[in-house]
């Protein structure tokens, strides 16, 4: 097992694609539950002291998963994730969009197209992510609302979340 964890979070204005790659020990068919899987999901998928309520989810081409992330006061911001594309335990797309509580998609914000691939070697999986933004204002807008810093925290909270699986 690794000791030292690869993270990367690369911004590249000339494709306005944000990448994001990060190792956990654990293994992938463990990794791609706690993506794709609500139970896991609504434990992590939020900065503290959020935290994360799905609504609904079928995960599956097609399907989506409807959530909020909520605050400790109770105010609720609405995201809706669109399942466009799902290879199991390796890959799945999305196209992710902020929603009201109806899950109408809020146009004044950012839409982006999500890729996941997931991969294993010797109990350590790689995640490797590329989020593509229709123009540089929107992958801007992003950056601006603090994306780098709670997705950043959130993975960090998934690793803490498999030390705590491996023990139980």
């Amino acid at each position: 097992m690794k000791n030292s964890i690869i993270f990367d979070f690369t911004v590249d204005k000339s494709t306005n694609t944000v990448f994001v790659t990060r190792e956990f020990n654990a293994e992938q068919s463990l990794v791609w539950d706690a993506f794709t899987k609500q139970e896991i999901l609504d434990q992590w998928w939020a900065p503290k002291p959020w935290t994360a309520r799905t609504k609904q989810m079928n995960f599956e081409s097609g399907g989506h998963r409807f959530y909020a992330m909520v605050s400790p006061e109770g105010e609720e911001h609405w995201s809706l994730e669109e399942y466009t594309s799902v290879s199991p335990i390796t890959n799945y797309q999305i196209r992710s969009s902020f929603a009201d509580k109806d899950k109408n998609v809020n146009t004044e914000f950012p839409t982006t197209e999500w890729d996941l691939n997931f991969s294993e070697l010797d109990g350590v999986t790689t995640v490797n992510i590329s989020i593509k933004h229709h123009s540089l204002e929107a992958l801007e807008m992003h950056i601006k609302m603090g994306f780098q810093g709670g997705f950043t925290m959130t993975l960090n909270y998934l690793e803490q979340l498999f030390d705590f699986l491996k023990t139980k």
